[in-house]
């Protein structure tokens, strides 16, 4: 039996003695009280796993005692010990929360089982608390690592359309975190405690993908040898996240767009629909625009799953996070790995800055982890980080342009050129002016002007240079 904390309340101090040599034999941290005003002094003090309590008692009887844990210790198991002719008042016992009550005179391996069996329930429910904590901990929009403009434009609309049951669609590179964006929109709604459904659907051979998405009926094709739940079905009451979107058949798009219009789907070989309540969020790393042109994405599916765009910059356009984003993944996998590594060099850090990432956050996430795994020491060095990252990347050449055979007016080519330039400027620094002519290496004054030039002035926060 597992040790844990234990009070024992009774007036009858040889019942107090005889409980307490017991449960000390049996490996526990007892506590005793000999009344329940004393037991519910010591409750309000710490916490108990277990109490074993009398319920007649004077001035304060057990009831009381129970109702005190109930309130200050919901998790404890609390065990009521009563004489065979208040068997009912055990029985309210129970109703008010009781674990469990033993009736006078009793077996000490009864009490020893019975409390076993009430710590064993108070140890589930505490590490499934615990799980749950931290599953909305890692899902917390707040784990949207980083603090430049934009990802926390993207903070801010997750924690908008969190509740809402529009579906959303998340677009950006590779490795830029889509799932975990679409996680966080879960775990912060209303749908928390109902499944969350992830699928990529490139992974999904072209034959299968009705059958994975709707479900099939026994028999419905060769292979078919039983029922199968779709993953419309599985996701009830929850969140299915299609990730690459545009993978799935534009003649299976039709079905899909049915399915959240109508919000039920037919599973195949079935003649009948099923209602679904399925919040659905969908991902690419494609330009939907693009492919709805060519052909790749219904139109009609783009604007069903458009309904919240959620565009996800590339970690090259979010260099200011790379420091926070380097600490995360460090307490990580030092935890993960048994390791005591407390940071980077300054010299580690600048060849993390400069480098272009490719891969976004998952290369930066597994360049770490590779350097904390083959790395000493305490503060990772250069020589710690993979020789891709550690390359430098040259300079890319200035793209060369062309003139128009017609000719172009160069001062209006120039003027919108640099239009743009501070339009980007003051997007990525949120509308701050002087983080934007920081950017563009200029003048606060400058800067200020040249918003003026371009009438600019409704996207600038003005600040102190």
């Amino acid at each position: 039996m597992t040790a844990a904390r234990v009070l024992i309340v009774d007036d009858e101090r040889s019942m107090r003695d005889l409980l307490a040599m017991t449960l000390q034999k049996a490996g526990h941290d007892v506590a005793v009280a000999d009344g329940g005003e004393a037991a519910i002094d010591a409750i309000r003090k710490e916490s108990f796993d277990g109490i074993i309590t009398d319920l007649r008692m004077p001035k304060v009887d057990g009831m009381h005692v129970l109702r005190a844990a109930r309130d200050l210790s919901p998790e404890t198991a609390v065990i009521v010990v009563t004489a065979v002719a208040s068997t009912e008042t055990a029985v309210e016992a129970m109703k008010l929360g009781a674990y469990d009550y033993i009736t006078k005179p009793f077996k000490l391996d009864e009490v020893n089982l019975i409390l076993k069996n009430g710590l064993e329930r108070k140890r589930l429910r505490d590490e499934n608390l615990y799980l749950r904590r931290q599953l909305e901990t890692q899902h917390r929009f707040e784990n949207i690592i980083g603090k430049s403009g934009r990802i926390l434009d993207v903070f801010n609309t997750v924690r908008k359309i969190a509740d809402s049951p529009a579906t959303a669609m998340i677009t950006g590179e590779s490795g830029t975190g889509k799932e975990l964006v679409a996680r966080a929109i879960h775990f912060n709604s209303q749908r928390r405690d109902k499944p969350f459904v992830s699928v990529n659907c490139g992974a999904i051979p072209e034959g299968l993908m009705e059958s994975e998405l709707f479900g099939h009926v026994k028999g419905s094709f060769t292979g078919a040898v039983a029922n199968k739940v779709g993953l419309f079905t599985a996701a009830e009451g929850g969140t299915l996240f299609l990730d690459e979107i545009t993978e799935i058949p534009p003649l299976l798009q039709v079905k899909l767009v049915r399915a959240i219009q109508m919000r039920e789907v037919r599973r195949v070989g079935d003649t009948k629909d099923i209602k679904t309540d399925v919040r659905l969020i969908a991902a690419s790393n494609r330009d939907l625009e693009t492919a709805v042109r060519d052909g790749v994405m219904r139109e009609d599916l783009f604007y069903r799953l458009n309904v919240i765009p959620i565009e996800l910059p590339p970690l090259r356009e979010r260099h200011e996070d790379i420091p926070l984003l380097v600490a995360h993944f460090i307490q990580r996998f030092s935890r993960e790995l048994g390791k005591d590594v407390r940071g980077v060099t300054p010299e580690a850090m600048a060849v993390l800055e400069r480098h272009h990432w490719p891969g976004n956050i998952r290369e930066l996430e597994n360049a770490i982890e590779r350097a904390i795994v083959l790395g000493s020491g305490d503060m990772l060095g250069v020589d710690s980080l993979p020789e891709s990252v550690r390359r430098e990347r040259p300079a890319r050449e200035p793209e060369l342009l062309d003139v128009p055979e017609e000719g172009l007016d160069l001062d209006a080519t120039l003027d919108n050129l640099e239009r743009r330039y501070l339009q980007i400027a003051l997007e990525r620094t949120r509308g701050v002016q002087t983080k934007a002519a920081d950017l563009l290496r200029m003048t606060f004054r400058q800067f200020r002007y040249k918003v003026q030039k371009h009438n600019l002035g409704r996207r600038a926060v003005m600040a102190e240079p």
